[in-house]
C-alpha cells in the first residue's frame, strides 16, 4: 500500500506517516523502484494500532510502545500493560472533567455577572482594569468582585 493510500484508510494525512516513520515509531517502508513507499499489511496494522491509541488520547511514547510490542510479537506485554494504561487514561480523563467542570463554573458566574450591567470600574493605568468585564474577569478568576462580592461597599 502506498502512503497516500495508507493515509486516506487510517483518516490521516500523508505528512502524519512520514512523521510516524522520521521519529522511528513505524518502522521504515521498503521502497519501490520509483521510490514510492510501499507498506506491509503489518506495517498498516501497527500505524492503525498507534493512530487507534492516540485517538484514546494515549500519549505519544505510551502509544509507540504498546504498538511496537505488538508489532513485534510481544503479546504478553501489551497484555499486561494496555489494561494499567486504559484505567490510567481514565483517571487522567475524571480529573479533566473535574477541572473543566470548575472551568464552566467559574465561567457561569463571569457571565451572569457581566449580564448583571455592573458598574464601571478603574481604568488600568489608574490602579485597576478598564471595565467592569475586565474587573470581572479578575475578580472571578480569583475569590471574588469588587463591586458585588462579600465586601463590595465596604471601605
Amino acid at each position: 500500500m502506498r502512503i497516500g493510500e495508507l493515509a486516506t484508510n487510517l483518516g490521516i494525512t500523508p505528512d502524519t506517516v512520514r512523521f510516524y516513520e522520521r521519529e522511528g515509531l513505524l518502522p521504515r517502508a521498503r521502497r519501490r523502484d520509483n521510490g514510492y513507499r510501499d507498506y506491509t499489511a503489518a506495517e498498516v496494522d501497527h500505524l492503525r494500532l498507534l493512530i487507534d491509541l492516540r485517538r484514546l488520547d494515549v500519549p505519544l511514547d505510551e502509544a509507540a510502545r504498546i504498538a511496537g510490542w505488538c508489532h513485534s510479537g510481544h503479546c504478553g506485554e501489551t497484555t499486561e500493560a494496555l489494561p494499567r494504561l486504559i484505567a490510567d487514561r481514565r483517571v487522567a480523563i475524571r480529573e479533566r472533567i473535574r477541572g473543566l467542570q470548575s472551568l464552566d463554573a467559574r465561567l457561569a458566574s463571569l457571565e451572569r455577572h457581566l449580564a448583571d450591567g455592573r458598574p464601571r470600574l478603574a481604568v488600568l493605568d489608574q490602579g485597576g482594569p478598564c471595565c467592569a468585564a475586565a474587573g470581572a474577569v479578575v475578580d472571578v478568576a480569583g475569590s471574588g468582585c469588587g463591586c458585588c462580592g462579600p465586601d463590595a461597599g465596604v471601605n
